[in-house]
């Protein structure tokens, strides 16, 4: 088979190879850059590569790469979505970068987010204050969330009719049907109480995918079983 010829089928079966990759791992390889799925795609990217191009490499060593890279990273998703532990120690977890006002120099510093960092990323958001952030929180993909201070909040219809509450950040409390026992303590709640609430909704804690207490203090329940109508 001429080289050219071999080249160009590679080439196929490579793109071939790493369509299929995204589409089986989903859109988190594109919209989440978590630490396992930013490797997965520069090592993909990198054997894709290879395999169009470097024809000294037998065709099998390749495939049999692409499938490993594959599984390994397949397991790890599923161990990720599954238990919350694994997920901090595969996908990382959230810093908190400023608490309550206060910026956490311990923390940026832990994280390799340095102040001019943090001054960039409040700028792109459209905040030239730091005076006016409550909350800023670096993402497991590297963005920054923020949340204003009450005072520098944009008015709403419902804040019209009521009065601002303090601010505050979201309390995770059950995660994959697990109570997150660590959350209640910190934040002055029992599993006594949360058990209370979910029994005035009929609910199990098996029932729950995801519950949590906003920052205006609301409780929210997302179960397992629900549908979404096409």
């Amino acid at each position: 088979m001429p080289e050219y010829t071999e080249i160009i089928i590679r080439t196929l079966i490579a793109f071939i190879l790493l369509w299929t990759f995204v589409h089986i791992l989903g859109k988190q390889t594109i919209f989440q850059k978590t630490y396992h799925l930013y490797i997965a795609s520069i090592t993909m990217g990198t054997l894709a590569g290879n395999l169009a191009f470097n024809i000294k490499i037998k065709f099998g060593y390749f495939i049999l790469s692409f499938f490993i890279l594959g599984t390994v990273i397949l397991i790890l998703n599923k161990m990720a979505v599954g238990n919350i532990r694994y997920r901090k120690w595969i996908v990382g977890k959230p810093i908190i970068l400023i608490e309550k006002g206060h910026i956490l120099e311990s923390t940026m510093l832990a994280g390799g987010f340095t102040l001019e960092d943090l001054k960039q990323s409040l700028r792109k958001k459209g905040i030239f204050n730091i005076d006016e952030v409550a909350f800023a929180i670096l993402e497991v993909d590297g963005t920054l969330s923020v949340q204003k201070k009450a005072e520098y909040q944009a008015i709403t219809k419902q804040d019209l009719h009521i009065n601002v509450p303090p601010t505050t950040t979201a309390i995770e409390l059950i995660y994959n049907a697990c109570i997150l026992s660590n959350n209640l303590l910190k934040h002055g709640y029992s599993e006594e109480w949360l058990n209370t609430e979910l029994n005035k909704r009929k609910l199990k804690v098996e029932d729950i995918s995801y519950a949590v207490i906003g920052t205006h203090g609301n409780l929210y329940i997302d179960l397992f079983r629900d549908h979404i109508s096409n």
